[in-house]
C-alpha cells in the first residue's frame, strides 16, 4: 500500500534577513512510494521533523543548511521544490549558474532559468548560494578561444606551393606516362598462372588503391596471360583518387571470358602521366583465394603482379616500402613565439639513439633503492617524436637502460608526467637521467620547460621554470659534440603558421578576456538582482601538483582541450583579484556580500592536507594587495565511510585537521558539497541496493560524526553552513556517484536512517 508524507503542508516561510509570506502559496501533500517491508526498522523516522529545524539557531545563529538542486526541476515547483523548501534554508544550483550554461557560442547570455530560480527561491523564503563566478571547467571554450584567436585578414589570398610528402607503406607502384596512342599504352596485370576461367565461375575482387592524380574510370579487360586480350570486360571500371580507397566488385564469368587467367588495367584510359598504387589485393574464384602476397609485404612476391610501359617489355610489378607524392599546400609564414625554455637540436641519427642527448643532472644526489621518482615537465618538438630515457652516473656515465619512461613529443606543448621508483640495483648510485633524442632518427628540435623531478617528494630541480640563470641541472650533447655542456636556454622560437592572420599579443588576449569576465559577472549580478549575496567567487583553483605549495590549474598541468584556464592569460594573482573586485563592483544587494573560494580534496590524508594548506597560501597571496578580501573557504566533501579501520582513522584525522586549519584562518567555513558513500572491507563502494540495514545505520552515524565535527571545530561565528549535494540517493543511471547511498532520502523520497544521523548531528544529540 502507498502512504503519504504529511510533513509538507501549507505554511508561511521565513527567509534569513527578512520575513515573507507567499501569496496564496501552498505546499501540497505528496505520495512517496511503497512503505518499506521492515516497518519497525524505520518507524522512528516518522517522528523526525523537517531537517532544518534541528539546527540550534541560538548557538549557531548564522548557520545555513543547504541543498544542491537541479534548477529545471526546482523551477517546476514540484516535489523537489517542496521538499527543498521545507527542509533547507538555502539552495545551490548544480549547473544552471555556471558559465557554459549561460553563455552561447556567440557570447550572448541567457539568464532566464537563473532569474526564475531566484524568483522561486524568494517565494520559498530560501537564500541562494551562487555557484560559480570563475572556474576553468564548464566554460564555453569555443567562444572564449574564438575571441582570442588570430585576426584573419578577409582580403588575404593564400599562395599554394607544392610540398613533397613521404608515406611509409608497402604496396605496388605502377608509373604511367602520358597517353600516346591507346588506353593500354601502360598496363597493370593481375594474373593467375595455371588457372583457366570457365563460364559460370563466381568471382570477387577487393583491393586498396590510390593515384597521385584523380582519374576518370580505368577500364579492365580479360586476358589469357598478360597481353593476351580475349574480352573487353574484366572486373569493372575503377576510379582512383589521391586518397587510399577500397575497390570491391563481384560477378560471374561470361562465355567470352572462358579460358582467361588475367585481368588487365588500362592505365592510360586517363591520358595524363600518373602513378598508380595497389595494396591488400584479394581475388576469389569460386570461393578460393588466388592471390599470393596480397598485402605486398614480400618485395619478391610478384607472381600475380605484372606491369608494362609504352613499347616496353613486360616485367614483374614493383613493390616498394614507401613512396613520395606531391600535394599543394598553403604557403606558411614565420611566427615568433616568446617563451623561455630549453632547446636541444638534433641532426639525423649518425650511429645510435644517443648521438644527441639531454640530461637532468643532480650533482649532489645519489639514487637509493626504493626511492620514489616523480617527474613533470612541458615538452614539444618541431616534429612528433619519442625519446627513451636511461639512468646515468653523471652525464654520459651510463649505468642502466631504465630511466623515467619514454617521452612523447608533439608539435604543441604537452605535459609529460612520470611516477616510478629506483627499483633496480643497477640504478643505485646514479644522479642523472639521459634523454636519447636520436631515438627519432631525423633532425629535430626539442624544447623543455617547467621541469620538476622529486625524490621521495623532495624537489631536486632548481630553476625549473627557467626564469633564472642556474642551469646546473640541465646538460645537453648535440652531435657531433663528444661531451655534454650546459643546455641552451632560449627566450623564444619560430613556428610556421598559415598566412593572412595576425596573432593577438599576450596583452591583447588579457584585455579581451578581462572584458569577457567583466561582462559575465555584470550579467550574472544583474540577473540575480542583489538577492544572491554569497558566491563561490572562484571554484577549484588548486591543481594538486607543484612544489612546497601546489600550483594553480593551468594548461601546463591540466587539459586545455576540455577546460579554459583564465589564469593563464590574466595571471595567477590578478585573475582572482579581478573576479573579486568585479563581484563587489556589480553587487547591488542589501545583505553584505560574502565571497568564497571553493575546492575539493581539502580533507586529503595522502598529502597531509597539502591542498588546503596550498589554498590558504594562495588566499594570503591574493589578499596581499591589501585590497582583495576573500570572506570564506568552501570545502567539497565528496567522501566515504570505510570499513577498514586503519583507512577510516586516517581519513578522520585528515578531516579533523582540515577543520582546524580552516578555523585558524578566521574566515567563514562552509561545507559546500557534502555527500557520503560506503566502502566495504575490500576497498570497493557498496551500492545502495546492496547495503545491509546495519551498514546504512553505520553510514547514518558517519553523517552525524561529520556534522558534529564541523560544529565542534569551527567556531560559531565562522560557521556559514553545510550543503547536502545529493539529498536524494543517486540513481543508478547517474554520472555522479550512480547507485550510491549518498542521500537522506531514497529514490522514492522515503527517509533513510541517514536522515536521523544528519538531524541528530545538527541537534548535537548524544
Amino acid at each position: 500500500m502507498k502512504y503519504t508524507n504529511k510533513f509538507l503542508g501549507a505554511l508561511c516561510l521565513t527567509a534569513f534577513g527578512f520575513a515573507s509570506c507567499a501569496d496564496d502559496y501552498s505546499l501540497l501533500d505528496y505520495e512517496v512510494g511503497q512503505m518499506p517491508a521492515d516497518l519497525a526498522a524505520v518507524e522512528y523516522l516518522k517522528e523526525y521533523d523537517d531537517v532544518k529545524t534541528y539546527v540550534d539557531r541560538e548557538a549557531n545563529p548564522n548557520f545555513k543548511l543547504g541543498a544542491g538542486v537541479t534548477v529545471s526541476s526546482y523551477n517546476e515547483g514540484g516535489i523537489d521544490y517542496r521538499m527543498a523548501a521545507h527542509n533547507f534554508d538555502e539552495v545551490t544550483a548544480g549547473n544552471a549558474m555556471k558559465y557554459s550554461s549561460v553563455v552561447a557560442n556567440d557570447g550572448s547570455m541567457e539568464f532566464g532559468p537563473v532569474e526564475n530560480f531566484v524568483e522561486k527561491a524568494q517565494a520559498a523564503g530560501q537564500t541562494i548560494y551562487g555557484h560559480t563566478l570563475a572556474w576553468h571547467s564548464q566554460q564555453n571554450n569555443k567562444y572564449l578561444n574564438n575571441i582570442i584567436a588570430d585576426i584573419i585578414d578577409p582580403n588575404y589570398v593564400p599562395e599554394y606551393v607544392p610540398v613533397t610528402k613521404v608515406e611509409n607503406r608497402t604496396c605496388i607502384i605502377v608509373p604511367a606516362g602520358e597517353k600516346v596512342e591507346n588506353p593500354w599504352d601502360h598496363q597493370f596485370f593481375l594474373t593467375f598462372p595455371g588457372v583457366s576461367f570457365a563460364e559460370g565461375d563466381t568471382w570477387s575482387v577487393k583491393m586498396n588503391i590510390r593515384a597521385d592524380k584523380n582519374t576518370s574510370n580505368i577500364d579492365t579487360q580479360t586476358h589469357t596471360g598478360p597481353g593476351g586480350y580475349i574480352h573487353y570486360e574484366g572486373i569493372g571500371n575503377i576510379a582512383f583518387t589521391t586518397e587510399w580507397t577500397e575497390y570491391s566488385n563481384s560477378g560471374t564469368m561470361k562465355s567470352q571470358q572462358a579460358g582467361g587467367n588475367t585481368f588487365a588495367f588500362n592505365l592510360n584510359a586517363f591520358a595524363e602521366a600518373n602513378n598508380y598504387y595497389f595494396d591488400d589485393i584479394s581475388f576469389m574464384l569460386n570461393g578460393e583465394e588466388l592471390v599470393v602476397n596480397g598485402n605486398c609485404d614480400d618485395p619478391e612476391g610478384t607472381t600475380n603482379y605484372v606491369s608494362v610501359a609504352y613499347k616496353q617489355p613486360q616485367g614483374p610489378s614493383t613493390i616498394v616500402d614507401s613512396y613520395e607524392y606531391t600535394v599543394m599546400e598553403e604557403k606558411k609564414v614565420i611566427q615568433n613565439v616568446e617563451r623561455t625554455c630549453i632547446m636541444v637540436e638534433s641532426q639525423d641519427m649518425v650511429s645510435a639513439a644517443w648521438d644527441t642527448q639531454f640530461w637532468l643532472f643532480f650533482p649532489d644526489a645519489s639514487f637509493e633503492k626504493g626511492q620514489t621518482v616523480t617527474v613533470s615537465m612541458d615538452v614539444r618538438a618541431e616534429k612528433p617524436a619519442t625519446a627513451g630515457t636511461q639512468t646515468h652516473k653523471g652525464p654520459g656515465g651510463y649505468i642502466h637502460w631504465a630511466g623515467i619512461g619514454t617521452i612523447v613529443f608533439d608539435t604543441d606543448w604537452t605535459t609529460y608526467t612520470y611516477t616510478g621508483s629506483i627499483d633496480n640495483d643497477a640504478m643505485v648510485g646514479g644522479n642523472a637521467f639521459a634523454f636519447n633524442l636520436n631515438d627519432f632518427k631525423e633532425a629535430n628540435k626539442y624544447y623543455f620547460d617547467n621541469i620538476s623531478l622529486k625524490l621521495n617528494g623532495v624537489e631536486l630541480v632548481s630553476n625549473g621554470d627557467l626564469d633564472g640563470d642556474d642551469m646546473t641541472n640541465f646538460v645537453a650533447k648535440e652531435y657531433p659534440a663528444a661531451n655534454g655542456s650546459a643546455a641552451r636556454k632560449i627566450e623564444g622560437y619560430s613556428i610556421e603558421v598559415p598566412g593572412g592572420r595576425t596573432p593577438l599579443t599576450p596583452e591583447e588576449k588579457k584585455d579581451t578576456l578581462m572584458w569577457a569576465m567583466d561582462n559575465w559577472i555584470k550579467g550574472m549580478m544583474t540577473a540575480t538582482k542583489g538577492y544572491v549575496s554569497t558566491w563561490d567567487a572562484v571554484n577549484e583553483p588548486i591543481s594538486g601538483t607543484g612544489g612546497e605549495f601546489y600550483d594553480l590549474w593551468s594548461a601546463d598541468n591540466g587539459d586545455a582541450s576540455k577546460n579554459f584556464y583564465w589564469q593563464d592569460y590574466l595571471g595567477d594573482e590578478e585573475y582572482v583579484r579581478f573576479v573579486i573586485a568585479k563581484a563587489r563592483e556589480y553587487y547591488t544587494g542589501e545583505e553584505p556580500l560574502k565571497l568564497f573560494v571553493n575546492d575539493y580534496n581539502l580533507e586529503s590524508d595522502w598529502d597531509q592536507n597539502k591542498k588546503l594548506k596550498s589554498l590558504i597560501h594562495w588566499i594570503e597571496v591574493w589578499e596581499s594587495d591589501n585590497t582583495t578580501k576573500i570572506d570564506g573557504i568552501g570545502t567539497q566533501m565528496h567522501i566515504s565511510y570505510y570499513e577498514n579501520p586503519e583507512t577510516l582513522a586516517s581519513k578522520n584525522a585528515a578531516i579533523e585537521n582540515m577543520f582546524k586549519l580552516m578555523a585558524a584562518t578566521g574566515k567563514l567555513v562552509k561545507i559546500s558539497e557534502l555527500d557520503l558513500a560506503y566502502v566495504g572491507a575490500d576497498g570497493k563502494v557498496i551500492k545502495s541496493k546492496d547495503l545491509t540495514e546495519e551498514q546504512i545505520k553505520t553510514l547514518s552515524d558517519y553523517y552525524k560524526y561529520i556534522v558534529e565535527t564541523y560544529m565542534e571545530l569551527i567556531p560559531a561565528n565562522q560557521q556559514y553552513g553545510i550543503t547536502l549535494w545529493c539529498p536524494i540517493d543517486s540513481p543508478a543511471s547517474s554520472s555522479w556517484r550512480g547507485g550510491e547511498a549518498v542521500g537522506l532520502w531514497d529514490g522514492n523520497y522515503n527517509r533513510r536512517h541517514t536522515y536521523a544521523g544528519f538531524a541528530d548531528g545538527l541537534a548535537g544529540k548524544e
